[in-house]
């Protein structure tokens, strides 16, 4: 396997394209710790911690932990597929659709832009549920307006720009660029997730040697 890796960066080429992937996934991560301007993204946590059941656990795994802390890339590439998905369904009900993909690779880039214009859309409708549904619970401070306008265009450009590190990612790195991010938001989750369940397993024996 060392064998292995280490012919693959004796190629220039394999080289730049590791170096750049590494590079992508280092900036994917900083943003996932960047909170939105005038977020509290420690009360944030807390909040979820004391809030959320394994669904919203879940949906933090797939963003890499950026959710619960409500940083700039909170939405990361959730938006891109769930628009993905409508779009190839989308694909089997609309025949122009349909024409499209199977037009070859110009109607498969007329489709991508469509997926992202609707990634966009899908972006601006959660980042304001998002902004709206939290200040309407006291969750932001000084709720307003403007503090609305400031996450959804922050959320909104996380969600876009992670999609663009992703289609980056594809054209001058390894492998599916979002299938990676999606690699790295889950991996990046599971030094935590294996420390909680390693609490949860030692309060269990822990009670269930009080019990006997």
């Amino acid at each position: 396997m060392f064998e292995t890796l280490k012919s693959v960066f004796k190629v220039k080429e394999m080289r730049r394209k590791l170096l750049y992937l590494i590079w992508m996934i280092f900036v994917i991560r900083i943003g996932s710790q960047l909170p939105v301007p005038g977020v509290d993204s420690d009360f944030f946590k807390q909040w979820f911690e004391s809030n959320t059941g394994d669904a919203f656990n879940f949906f933090d795994a797939f963003t890499g932990g950026s959710f619960t802390q409500m940083s700039i890339f909170a939405l990361n590439i959730t938006p891109y597929i769930t628009s993905s998905i409508i779009i190839q369904l989308l694909t089997i009900a609309i025949p122009a659709l349909e024409e499209l993909y199977r037009d070859g690779e110009d109607g498969r880039k007329k489709i991508n832009n469509i997926t992202r214009f609707v990634t966009l859309a899908l972006s601006v409708l959660e980042s304001a549920g998002l902004a709206i549904g939290f200040g309407k619970q006291g969750l932001l401070s000084n709720y307003g307006p403007l503090i609305v306008m400031e996450m959804i265009v922050c959320l909104t450009a996380g969600s876009v720009f992670v999609m663009w590190l992703g289609e980056q990612i594809t054209d001058k790195g390894v492998g599916n660029g979002i299938s990676i991010i999606l690699l790295c938001n889950i991996v990046s989750r599971m030094p935590s997730d294996l420390y909680n369940l390693y609490q949860k397993f030692m309060e269990g024996k822990q009670i269930s040697n009080v019990i006997i």
